[in-house]
């Protein structure tokens, strides 16, 4: 599928296309600035379209802020799955969506990133006969130890229609045997909800409240179990961090999971260590950061968008463009290696460009090619 990168033309009578509403599904925290940018474009048209929090993140710091600080509606089904094992959340999640998808009727089901939630409600719209379109398809990590890897590939899978970020997905989806009539490059819709936000973001007094200064500190993120449940793993990143904070002070936003961890843990002197923050405060601290330490996925791609050198604690990445174009470096564990990443994103050694169609507009291309296909009446499965 060929989907025109220009402003869209489309009228809001294309609603008409559609037989039912557009059901956007969001479940954890990269999920929410996605869905906000395409329930705006799909309002904008006329287009109905109704929300689901699957509840798979519950914290209040972790989701209902979201909604909050970016004007997104709030959820028309919320499921309140929580926690629990990988099994027990999808099953979860599969069991109290079916009869929103039954009762609600859609024309499509969108479902954006890699977590349970993605796959839960893709595996559920694909067994009620609903098209299914994946936001973030052709992802890969090649990783099959990260849990979001098999997310990742089955929604491909079961998806009519995939929405790909970077043409480095679009190549994995054609490696894989999908159809191009399946495939729509429309760039990355995490762009869209942080160039929108960026000035607000900057505004926000986190650095003054935190004692930091634009370009006088670092930023961590760290959640992923490989980083933060084995104690030994985490006392050694602990320790290369505390070196680096030595040279330069360290903030670090903690995750929910991660704080029980830490409490069996010396923190060491430079790294500070504050509650989660919003998504507008998360963008303010990349924005003004000499370096970003992350294990993140979204982060890897924001940092590409800000400019801001960034090190990812991780031995594989889905991202690739990141590194490719962006800012990226991909180091793993290893304490030289964080060293030396560190030291080149100090040194200013690390620029990157920012990847093509990671532009602001990525939410207009995927209704697009929503109804684009809606049109041509192909599924693929």
């Amino acid at each position: 599928m060929t989907v025109d990168t220009s402003d869209s033309t489309a009228p809001a009578s294309a609603a008409t296309d559609l037989n039912g509403p557009v059901v956007l599904v969001a479940g954890a925290r990269p999920n929410f600035m996605k869905v906000g940018p395409l329930q705006a474009e799909l309002d904008r048209r006329g287009i109905h379209n109704v929300l689901v929090h699957t509840g798979q993140h519950y914290d209040p710091a972790m989701s209902d802020v979201f909604f909050d600080e970016l004007g997104i509606r709030r959820p028309d089904h919320h499921l309140e799955v929580g926690s629990g094992s990988h099994a027990a959340q999808t099953a979860r999640i599969m069991e109290a969506f079916e009869p929103v998808v039954i009762d609600e009727q859609p024309s499509w089901v969108v479902v954006p990133g890699d977590v349970n939630s993605t796959l839960a409600a893709s595996l559920v719209a694909a067994k009620l006969g609903v098209r299914v379109a994946h936001l973030e398809a052709g992802l890969r990590s090649r990783d099959w130890d990260m849990p979001e890897e098999v997310n990742r590939v089955v929604t491909d899978r079961v998806s009519d229609l995939l929405l790909a970020p970077s043409f480095d997905a679009v190549d994995n989806l054609a490696a894989e045997g999908y159809p191009a009539t399946a495939v729509a490059l429309v760039g990355n819709i995490m762009a869209d909800t942080l160039l929108t936000n960026l000035e607000r973001a900057r505004s926000r007094p986190i650095l003054v409240e935190n004692a930091l200064t634009p370009g006088g500190y670092g930023l961590v993120t760290l959640h992923r179990p490989s980083n933060v449940d084995d104690p030994k793993t985490l006392a050694a990143l602990l320790d290369v961090l505390g070196e680096i904070a030595q040279r330069l002070p360290l903030i670090w936003p903690v995750h929910p999971r991660v704080n029980s961890a830490l409490a069996q843990i010396e923190v060491p002197s430079g790294l500070t260590l504050i509650e989660p923050v919003s998504y507008l405060d998360s963008i303010a601290l990349q924005a003004d950061a000499m370096v970003v330490l992350t294990d993140s996925g979204g982060v890897q791609e924001e940092t590409t968008v800000l400019g801001v050198p960034c090190v990812t604690l991780r031995t594989t990445t889905e991202r690739p463009i990141t590194i490719s174009h962006g800012t990226n470096q991909l180091v793993g564990t290893d304490p030289d290696a964080i060293r030396l990443a560190v030291h080149r994103a100090l040194s200013g050694e690390i620029a990157g460009t920012r990847p093509d169609l990671w532009d602001g507009k990525t939410a207009t291309r995927c209704v697009d090619a929503m109804l684009t296909y809606t049109a041509a009446q192909t599924p693929h499965h």
